[in-house]
């Protein structure tokens, strides 16, 4: 009888020692005359939990956390292929707390499914969005996605609808739609985790893109920090062309579609739309000016949907289950799920994809399990280096984009980083502006430019040099790179500065004066 037996390949399971782990369990199999099929799967998201090796037994599937070379052989001996008794065994996987309470839409197949496996995919829902999409048509595909409220994940939360509409609207001879994956914000790791867990998930959410505007071209501008991923995706794309589901009239539908991958070089600013598609032209990476919009004029001066990759990933079960019960989800404007990244001083980290409107303390508390130290959180940062910091007295908020907004924070792609209270708030605000500096594309001086000084003044402050002057002269200079930067890379690096000395003014005292 053969049994099968998961592993991970993924990032972060490859981290810790996964193909070391897949190897050793099919040596060990082998010399004890044991039957088993090694699958490689996506990570579920419980990153803290890997490598954790899955056995499917008795019609469910038995997992086993953080397994280690060493513990296979007494994995084996204690009958794991079985679903036997180990210290590392967790139990059923479907009833993993951190597992059981999350709202899985996107990432369903994550983890679940062999994730370079077309029959599996196929088996699971996979290529049902975009036959569903040919039957209804463009104009219906660009209705549902608007009736369901689904925003751009990417972070700047714009209604996908209204994107799509507008580029299908615009008549021209080429069209394209260019998934952003280039995932540079700290604290982030769900587009690489669904590319490499549900890459076949993402090709089906760019050929509904592309249907539904009437684009045959697609690129994935991918992050080239990301070598694992590539070689997932190009697979993919192979494998996806060969079965008949990329290239000239797909499916007898009269719709032609290809999809290339593009490696990014490293730029931060690159994760903007504009720079991206600079880059993707073959030109340096600086952002454009706007108007006019990449809808109208973007890719090589083509109509272009750019969206992120969970965003496009989330558009497949929008036409298989129905727009009204992804709506179902979330609160407000903010409709659907999205999927946290849990990450920083935290004891559980990992991906939790839920829909809004929990609170962060939920979020850090419940899934997160609080710090890894032991210690209260002081601050937690949410939407990458240029997010907003919340202090504890913040938790409570809603994660949605409006009671966000309101506190002077966003959302963002979804990473959230936590700190205990040793953290130097001071110290984090002035990597901001370093951060800024350094990444800036440079087209704008007060980017350029207001980046450097506001690092200068931070360090004077510190220093307790003239220091109500200079923060007076700090805010005053986050104002102008706020309103006056051509992109978010300058405007919104004053929202971690601004929201360190609201929350933590102590902390840009001098050290003399010490720190509570």
């Amino acid at each position: 009888m053969t049994v099968r037996v998961y592993v991970p390949r993924e990032t972060t399971a490859a981290s810790v020692g996964a193909e070391a782990v897949a190897l050793e369990i099919a040596r060990v199999a082998k010399r004890r005359g044991d039957i088993v099929r090694l699958v490689r799967n996506g990570s579920w998201g419980a990153s803290w939990l890997e490598p954790m090796v899955e056995v499917e037994f008795d019609d469910q599937r038995i997992a086993y956390g953080n397994v280690d070379v060493e513990d296979v052989d007494s994995l084996f001996d204690a009958g794991f292929l079985a679903g036997g008794e180990h210290q590392k065994r967790l139990g059923p996987t479907a009833e993993i707390p951190y597992l059981r309470n999350q709202d899985r839409w996107t990432f369903f197949r994550c983890g679940l499914a062999e994730s370079l496996s077309l029959e599996d995919f196929r088996s699971r829902g996979g290529f049902a969005g975009i036959e569903a999409a040919f039957a209804a048509g463009s104009d219906e595909v660009v209705d549902r996605v608007t009736e369901s409220g689904l925003r751009g994940r990417g972070g700047a939360g714009f209604p996908t609808g209204i994107k799509w509409r507008t580029v299908a609207k615009t008549e021209a001879s080429q069209k394209y739609v260019a998934c952003n994956a280039d995932e540079g914000d700290s604290g982030t790791f769900s587009d690489r985790m669904l590319m490499e867990g549900d890459p076949f998930g993402l090709i089906e959410g760019m050929l509904i893109a592309g249907f539904a505007v009437g684009a045959s071209k697609g690129y994935i501008y991918l992050r080239s920090e990301y070598p694992m991923t590539q070689r997932i995706l190009d697979k993919a794309i192979a494998m996806a062309r060969d079965a008949g589901w990329l290239g000239n009239n797909i499916r007898e539908s009269g719709f032609d579609f290809e999809i290339d991958v593009h490696l990014g070089a490293g730029s931060y600013v690159c994760g903007e739309e504009t720079a991206m598609l600079e880059s993707l032209e073959g030109k340096r990476g600086i952002v454009r000016s706007k108007p006019p919009l990449p809808a109208i004029s973007g890719l090589f001066g083509a109509p272009t949907v750019v969206n992120n990759v969970v965003t496009l990933a989330s558009v497949a079960n929008i036409l298989r289950l129905g727009p009204d019960r992804y709506a179902g989800l979330g609160v407000g404007r903010s409709l659907g799920t999205l999927a946290f990244q849990l990450s920083g001083n935290v004891k559980r980290g990992g991906l939790v994809e839920k829909a809004f409107g929990l609170t962060l303390r939920q979020l850090i508390d419940d899934f997160g399990g609080g710090t890894a130290t032991g210690r209260p959180v002081a601050a937690v940062q949410v939407g990458g280096p240029l997010g907003a910091y919340l202090s504890e007295a913040q938790l409570d908020t809603p994660l949605d984009y409006e009671a966000f907004a309101d506190i002077g924070a966003l959302i963002g792609h979804g990473g959230i980083v936590v700190f205990d209270d040793s953290v130097d708030m001071a110290e984090q605000a002035q990597f901001a502006m370093e951060f800024c500096a350094i990444e800036s594309c440079g087209k704008c001086t007060p980017c350029r430019i207001g980046s450097q000084r506001g690092s200068e003044l931070i360090s004077k402050i510190r220093s307790g040099e003239n220091g109500a002057d200079h923060e007076a002269l700090l805010l005053e200079l986050c104002d102008t790179m706020e309103h006056a930067s051509l992109c978010a890379m300058g405007g919104m690096t004053p929202y971690p500065v601004r929201s360190a000395l609201q929350h933590f003014p102590q902390h840009f005292r001098p050290r003399a004066e010490g720190k509570t």
